[in-house]
């Protein structure tokens, strides 16, 4: 039975991810469908419950598995999701609920706001209109002017034809005049273009100029594109273009690894476990940059060639280590390890480093062998479902989404191992929440998430050094890391973080 769950699970058709160039039900299908489309609601229609019980409900609830017949490697066979009410935890222990209920909804419509774009806003050109426009793919640098494409009205000859256009963040000229054509409204916001003949105002639409006026890094205007009889909407997005960070690797053959990855790490007191994994580093890559970040109370020198070693304030943390030693990688990649890693022959770094250079991931897991000679690869996927006003409920569950064509032992996920390979700009980017300072990990991968192409492949693995210590055996190193390191101090921090910081109502996971 396990070998057969274990194979079900690894089961899956794959996915290409290679590069590519510019490339109640009822009531519910009825709230989908009632502000797009209308004047049809005399004609009956039946539910296909299959597609539609897929839809999103926007009201989460937290629900558990209910407890089953438990048998020996149940949990294993037939992992049970938990759920844990986020909100209640956090509040029930805070001496004003109601007041920081209150302070996280102003925080999120801050955020809305903030992240609202008008280029979101769902706009549907509606069948048999006689103008033509852009639906999307306009987009003009700030304070910047182009030429609209698109434009034109096909309507039957008249004696007049007549279209207008209206912005809110800009306004509007035309790059040329013709004939036969008035324009009024020039260098306005709202414009009107009339000819007695059609093809002269389609010909003079071939000529209207936007040009944004209100500055913003990154925004969008709605222009409305109408006659008298008809009115259209489509966005013209306002914003800086990206500005690409590329690595000067130079031109190779093979993968130079040194000049394309470091390695960075976080210790705290275990420096006999620090020593054994830059030993094993160096016997497979021994130039490669090593960066660790170090909190210990008495720092110990770690140093040797290619070894970049920065001191922390005593106890500053796990994820506050991390921002330190990725803020220093130089590197096109970074390979984040902990302390206790081993490297052996099976960890090839080239093969992470051909992924990421082969695919669209950002960031790629490895697999970890534990003394017992069990190798783990901690694959989960995530989604969070929208709550209302309470807040959302995030989803966790162990496995994967996909195998990605080409890499057949590797897939996509959400979540993976702590050991892992990434492109330096992105983990930057997504960063490291340095409140959480003994006990994180997932944080990152659920702050990542929407911004971070996951991937997660097997045939990479590095070692775990054994943690099996006897009592009577730890050194007083030993002892004081166990003791700092496992110490519960930090629940309630993790609480108000999902509850505030990522207005979490809820969480599940198996």
């Amino acid at each position: 039975m396990a070998l057969f769950y274990s194979w079900s699970l690894e089961s899956s058709s794959g996915i290409d991810l290679r590069l590519r160039h510019g490339i109640p039900v009822k009531k519910l299908l009825a709230g989908k469908i009632q502000d797009i489309i209308g004047g049809y609601d005399d004609i009956a229609y039946h539910i296909n419950e299959e597609v539609a019980r897929h839809l999103a409900h926007n009201s989460c609830v937290c629900r558990a598995d209910k407890d089953t017949l438990q048998l020996p490697f149940s949990n294993l066979l037939f992992p049970r999701v938990w759920a844990q009410k986020v909100d209640t935890a956090f509040l029930e222990s805070h001496p004003d609920p109601e007041g920081v209920k209150r302070h996280r909804a102003q925080e999120y419509s801050k955020f809305q706001r903030r992240s609202y774009s008008p280029a979101d806003v769902l706009l549907v050109a509606e069948a048999n209109s006689p103008l033509q426009y852009p639906t999307q793919g306009v987009e003009v640098r700030p304070l910047k002017t182009i030429i609209i494409p698109g434009l034109g009205l096909k309507e039957e000859k008249g004696s007049n034809h007549m279209v207008y256009l209206t912005a809110t963040l800009g306004i509007f000229d035309v790059a040329a005049m013709v004939d036969n054509v008035s324009v009024t409204g020039k260098g306005e916001k709202h414009m009107i273009l009339s000819s007695p003949l059609l093809a002269s105002l389609n010909r003079q639409l071939q000529f209207v100029s936007y040009r944004n006026t209100v500055f913003h890094p990154k925004t969008a205007d709605t222009v409305e594109f109408a006659t008298e009889g008809h009115r259209s909407f489509f966005t013209i997005k306002v914003g800086h273009g990206t500005i690409p960070r590329l690595y000067n690797t130079g031109n190779q053959r093979e993968y130079n690894i040194s000049a394309l990855v470091t390695i960075a790490t976080k210790t705290f007191i275990r420096y006999d476990k620090l020593k054994d994994l830059i030993d094993s580093i160096r016997t497979f890559y021994p130039t490669v940059t090593i960066v660790i970040a170090d909190d210990s109370e008495h720092p110990q020198p770690v140093t040797g060639p290619h070894v970049e070693h920065y001191i922390m304030p005593f106890g500053k943390g796990w994820f506050a280590g991390r921002n330190l030693a990725v803020s220093q990688v130089t590197t096109k990649y970074v390979l984040w390890v902990d302390d206790d890693f081993i490297f052996t022959a099976n960890t090839k770094l080239e093969k992470m480093v051909d992924i990421l250079e082969k695919t669209t991931l950002d960031l790629v897991g490895g697999a970890v062998r534990e003394v017992t000679g069990y190798t783990v690869t901690y694959r989960h996927t995530m989604s969070v479902e929208e709550g209302g006003e309470e807040g959302d409920c995030l989803h966790i569950r162990n496995g994967y989404h996909h195998v990605i064509e080409g890499f057949p032992d590797c897939v996509v996920a959400d979540a993976v191992i702590n050991f892992f390979m990434a492109r330096t700009d992105k983990v930057q980017q997504v960063g490291f929440n340095p409140r959480l300072a003994r006990q994180a990990h997932l944080e990152f991968f659920i702050d990542g998430l929407g911004s971070l192409h996951i991937g997660s492949c097997s045939d990479v693995i590095v070692s775990h050094a054994s943690k099996i210590k006897l009592p009577w055996g730890q050194t007083d190193a030993q002892k004081a890391y166990q003791k700092f390191r496992y110490a519960d101090v930090e629940s309630n921090i993790h609480n108000e973080d999902y509850y505030f910081k990522n207005r979490f109502k809820c969480m599940t996971s198996n």
